[in-house]
């Protein structure tokens, strides 16, 4: 077991990775009663053509990440949910772009929490029975995130700019994607993707590492995993440009919902260059358009945004964009307003002030996760797939220089790669 200090930020992390390939994390917090543990394998919404070395490349069904995660709750016995209910903890799980997380969190019977998350996760149970019954409950699940203003302004925004990567596909997939899920193609996907080398178990909270990684150690050593190959993730060639400039989307809202964001060319950056551009593009986001920036006052006074407006920066594997927006009267207005005002910081640069109070606040928001067992392990996780340590968000912070805020506003920023996504109740 490797014994990892963090001086900068006081903390200690125990690390192990176990012959199976599990890699196991452990974030001792003195003091906190509450202790979290999340279980994930890196497996998103994106990852819908693979090959694992050695073996014919699979295309699977969109949403299928989701449909799986749904359906690892299921086992013979009933409904794993009250089974951690029954010793005090809470349980839920999640799918992203590129990442699927089983969680608990409680105050007691940690050991006991901890062997149920690792064994439910590590024990499928599919049937062509119950695979029928899913689809009609995420089918549900579908048409109303249709009908969610702010899920389609949301997912408006990605199709508009993305043409092939599959990053501008709904996570859950469609009605008709979902229906060509078989319980075989979901024990495919488990058995590539759930594999121990392709996982990692993080346990943060009141706990002794020692007694968690042992644990762990006795629970793999009486399951037989076969090693298994690299697994490469296929993508088309996307193109730089966005697909459309605008996308319209017609619901029965009161008020326009107007999201719209840069996407940015094809990149290929990991690990420490990743973690920069995306802490350097937050500082900036800050900068510009934070409630306390001065463009965020005028459109305000302007009243052409209200404190629904927000912004937001995603990267990953060879995607990244960002998005702002909210609620609007005017959405064209509001676009052409913002641009005016970016160009003018564009022209002047960010004034360092507003730089240094951005970085600061960015600085102290991360101290603060730092007492939240939640925030951790969801963070590390996040961090750990993209060959980036949650730790060294800091460190990055105190050197990203007003140089580098200034340069991402330049480059970012280019309106040919501007595209918008309009929520209204009507087609103009």
């Amino acid at each position: 077991m490797k014994v990892i200090p963090y001086p900068h930020v006081k903390e200690t992390l125990y690390a192990e990775q176990l012959p199976n390939g599990l890699s196991v994390y452990v974030l001792p917090k003195e003091g906190f009663s509450k202790t979290y543990a999340t279980f994930s394998t890196q497996y998103g919404s994106i990852d819908n053509h693979f090959r694992v070395q050695g073996a014919q490349p699979l295309k699977v069904p969109d949403g299928i990440a989701h449909f799986l995660e749904h359906k690892m709750f299921e086992e013979p016995t009933g409904d794993i949910f009250s089974v951690f209910a029954s010793r005090g903890a809470s349980a839920n799980a999640f799918t992203s772009f590129d990442r699927t997380s089983y969680l608990f969190s409680a105050t007691e019977h940690i050991h006991d929490n901890l062997l149920t998350l690792i064994n439910f996760v590590q024990n499928p149970y599919f049937t062509d029975e119950n695979v029928e019954k899913e689809k009609g409950i995420i089918g549900q699940e579908i048409k109303m995130y249709q009908d969610n203003p702010d899920w389609r302004s949301y997912y408006g925004l990605i199709e508009a700019m993305y043409h092939k990567h599959p990053v501008h596909i709904d996570i859950a997939g469609t009605v008709e994607s979902i229906s060509r899920i078989t319980k075989e193609l979901l024990y495919d996907c488990y058995h590539t993707f759930y594999h121990p080398s392709n996982m990692s178990l993080f346990v943060v909270g009141g706990v002794k590492p020692e007694e968690i990684m042992e644990l762990v150690r006795q629970n793999q050593a009486a399951k037989d995993y076969k090693p298994q190959g690299a697994i490469e993730r296929l993508f088309e060639q996307e193109p730089a440009a966005v697909k459309e400039k605008e996308k319209v989307i017609v619901l029965p809202v009161s008020l326009p919902k107007c999201l719209f964001g840069c996407k940015e060319p094809e990149q290929k950056a990991t690990g420490q260059q990743m973690l920069k551009r995306e802490l350097t593009m937050k500082v900036l986001l800050d900068t510009l358009v934070s409630p306390s920036s001065a463009i965020y006052q005028k459109l305000y006074d302007e009243q052409l945004i209200s404190d629904s407006f927000g912004s937001e920066y995603n990267i990953g594997d060879n995607y990244a964009f960002s998005a702002f927006g909210g609620d609007t009267k005017d959405p064209e207005k509001l676009i052409s307003r913002l641009r005016e005002e970016i160009d003018r910081v564009k022209a002047n640069g960010v004034a360092a002030a507003d730089f240094e109070r951005s970085r600061k606040k960015k600085i102290g928001s991360f101290m603060r996760s730092l007492n939240s067992p939640e925030a951790i392990a969801n963070e590390f996780t996040k961090y750990r797939f993209k060959k980036i340590d949650l730790f060294d968000v800091l460190p990055v912070y105190e050197q990203i220089t007003i140089e580098d805020v200034n340069e991402r506003l330049r480059h970012h920023f280019d309106w040919n790669q501007l595209a918008v996504s309009i929520v209204r109740s009507e087609r103009k």
